[in-house]
């Protein structure tokens, strides 16, 4: 099977020195990628460039981006020429559109505006005791990965925080269904911690709970091996 796996965390730049990102460290994306390549698998590896990896391997591929934009290049001919996609990248779900002073915005009268405008500074001045910055919206790639690729089988990710198990099987299900995704792994961020990572593999009709993130790996494996 050829495999590729998403790991880390997309950062957008606000300018050339600062940027929203988020803390994902890329360890269960690299301990999925690892498991497959114990099985002799070919794994094409999409992160960035602070998550951490596995050992160089000749069966593995690693792809670098840094945010939505180049995960999208990147990720969309890799989807069209795999058999397996296991997107566990943490995607920013909002790109910094423009940075402008509080007493700016309070001059403004139409501040619909001001979504046309961009920084054009390398860094923008930190003189000011309020900025305001306008985000806008990303796209969702694991909904269009089936449209690149409608035969490809898709494992997706969701993280919520503290909520019932109930509501997260219930986002989880959701998302399921919308992404055409064969399964989706719930996991809450309350209930990580050191060596503990619970979640559950969430599929149409069953909800697998496990509590490592090498049992997680593990069951991604016995689950695609038996569709392969």
């Amino acid at each position: 099977m050829k495999i590729l796996i998403t790991s880390g965390g997309t950062t957008e730049k606000i300018d050339s020195v600062r940027g929203i990102t988020n803390h994902s460290t890329g360890k269960l994306g690299k301990i999925i990628a690892e498991t497959f390549l114990r099985k002799g698998h070919q794994v094409s590896l999409v992160t960035t460039e602070n998550a951490v990896k596995p050992e160089p391997n000749d069966n593995l591929s690693i792809y670098q981006i840094s945010n939505v934009a180049s995960l999208m290049e990147s990720l969309e001919p890799l989807v069209k020429n795999h058999d397996i996609l296991i997107h566990s990248m943490a995607v920013s779900d909002y790109t910094p559109v423009y940075m402008t002073d509080f007493e700016n915005l309070k001059n403004t009268k139409d501040l619909g505006s001001l979504l046309q405008e961009r920084n054009t500074e390398s860094k923008i001045s930190s003189n000011s005791d309020y900025q305001v910055l306008f985000l806008k919206k990303t796209p969702k790639l694991i909904s269009l990965v089936k449209d690149w690729n409608p035969a490809i089988q898709l494992i997706g990710f969701k993280l919520l925080v503290n909520i019932s198990k109930e509501e997260l099987i219930s986002v989880a299900r959701a998302s399921l269904r919308k992404n055409q995704a064969a399964y989706i792994v719930a996991n809450d961020l309350s209930q990580i911690k050191g060596n503990q990572h619970k979640a559950y593999l969430v599929s149409a009709n069953d909800a697998i709970v496990l509590e490592t993130k090498d049992q997680i790996a593990e069951a991604i494996y016995q689950k695609v091996s038996k569709n392969d």
